[in-house]
């Protein structure tokens, strides 16, 4: 598939529309390696009426202001969209994938009630501190036996499966930890609820420099 240009994937994203990347650094592969995904990370955008598109994810990083805070913090973080990508990119060397959802409402997108419990997840868990290396193993193997961990951190994936919960999208019965970046992948054939689905993965070009 043709790549698309931020400023347009920007434009183009809606709420619960799933951002993927992939990156080279050790700390990438070891993430792949660790959950056995072919990605290393996601996030959830959220657009609300006049705020900025704006992702929902969690990172070990600081670089940008918190949007519902308003502070540099590291763990669970809301971020300007278009700067959050970018840093991803220029910073960390990550490629971005977007994967559009089609939703129940009546213009394929998602109900007001789904948009309040995107509220309702942020104000909850925004803060929470990312896992150890330890934490994350330890969360994956669990999550593999279908075993809940403690929700004292959170990964990047566990945070948007706990939204997409919420939102009534993924079923409350299986574990957070079970999930991990390849589950929002494709070729992971994720299930959803409410007649819900996610297009395929739009490859996003980001400009290296101004």
């Amino acid at each position: 598939m043709a790549e698309l240009a931020l400023d347009k994937a920007v434009e183009l994203t809606r709420t619960g529309d799933v951002w993927v990347f992939r990156g080279a650094s050790i700390a990438d592969r070891a993430i792949r390696a660790l959950t056995n995904a072919p990605v290393n990370h996601v996030g959830m955008a959220v657009v609300l009426e006049d705020m900025p598109p704006l992702l929902w994810h969690a990172e070990l990083g600081r670089s940008l202001p918190d949007a519902w805070t308003g502070t540099h913090q590291r763990g669970v973080q809301l971020h300007d969209l278009n700067d959050a990508v970018t840093t991803w990119r220029r910073r960390y060397g990550q490629r971005a994938w977007l994967r559009q959802l089609v939703g129940p409402a009546e213009d394929g997108g998602v109900t007001e009630e789904m948009e309040d419990a995107v509220l309702r997840t942020i104000a909850r868990l925004d803060g929470r501190p990312f896992p150890t290396t330890r934490g994350l193993v330890r969360g994956w193997v669990n999550g593999r036996l279908r075993r809940s961990t403690s929700a004292e951190t959170v990964f990047c994936a566990e945070l948007v499966a706990a939204t997409y919960t919420a939102m009534g999208l993924l079923p409350d019965d299986r574990p957070l930890n079970a999930y991990d970046p390849g589950s929002f992948w494709s070729g992971d054939d994720l299930e959803l609820l409410q007649g819900a689905q996610l297009g395929p993965e739009i490859p996003v070009d980001v400009p290296l420099a101004d």
